[in-house]
């Protein structure tokens, strides 16, 4: 229940979490699951099995969350059952053109994070210094492969979303972002601002990640994102909680 109100809506969004990441933020907020590697194996054949019983409980759509380094056995699973429902694909943005282009024709809806616009951020926090070239391609090409966004009855039923996580004492790397999506993405493209960091993951050598943003960070982020002319959506303050933070107990939704 916890997405963007067009994918959550009234019955919520059938997340499917996956272990690992392809990129290693040490501020992750689902650290147990994509550096500790919590987590348990499920067959192509059982992940469609899953998908099946989320869309039976009435989920707007079935989401993939970091599931880029399992892309060939989602799609198996999804030759096995496709659903009726849209499909999403959650994730960080760090990602390869051909697996995009090898999702294609199964992912509906594109929901990814724009993490780091500066080399420097991204490479101190996620040891990634060419994120924001290799994320801006790769969000291109989901532009371009969802078309127009599709919101019926205000359930989105095909289109993008790009994230932005706000970090505390980054407000620079967050401007830098908000106007790289204004500038290189296509006008409409529909952009989530996220308030929602909570100190979590890896970050001991990190003092400036060990506290929640503050309101003048947040208002400088929502103000570049109004002068920008940005539409989308923007998580309240009061946001930045544990509540946020799904709880990883390995169950398997009947």
């Amino acid at each position: 229940m916890w997405e963007e109100p067009v994918i959550s809506g009234s019955a919520g969004s059938g997340t499917i979490f996956f272990s690992g990441c392809t990129l290693g933020c040490v501020f992750c907020q689902n650290y147990s699951i994509s550096s500790q590697l919590c987590g348990k194996p499920v067959t192509p054949e059982g992940l469609a099995e899953i998908i099946r019983n989320l869309e039976k409980q009435g989920a707007h759509n079935i989401s993939f969350v970091t599931g880029t380094h399992y892309a060939e056995a989602i799609i198996r699973a999804l030759e096995i059952y496709r659903p009726r429902i849209p499909t999403v694909w959650n994730s960080g943005g760090y990602e390869r053109l051909d697996t995009l282009l090898a999702l294609e024709n199964y992912i509906d809806i594109w929901l990814p994070d724009y993490k780091f616009a500066l080399p420097e951020v991204a490479e101190k926090y996620a040891a990634a210094q060419d994120y924001p070239e290799v994320a801006l391609k790769a969000i291109q090409f989901m532009c371009k492969a969802a078309g127009n966004s599709v919101i019926e009855e205000g359930i989105m039923k095909r289109g993008v979303i790009v994230r932005h996580l706000v970090l505390p004492g980054n407000t620079r790397n967050s401007v830098a972002a908000l106007r790289k999506i204004s500038s290189e993405l296509p006008v409409g493209t529909l952009v989530s601002v996220m308030s929602q960091y909570t100190p979590a993951g890896n970050i001991l050598n990190y003092p400036e990640l060990s506290r929640r943003i503050t309101p003048h960070e947040y208002d400088k982020i929502l103000d570049t994102a109004e002068l920008l002319g940005l539409k989308g959506f923007r998580q309240e303050l009061s946001s930045a909680t544990e509540e946020y933070v799904p709880a990883f107990d390995l169950s398997v939704p009947e």
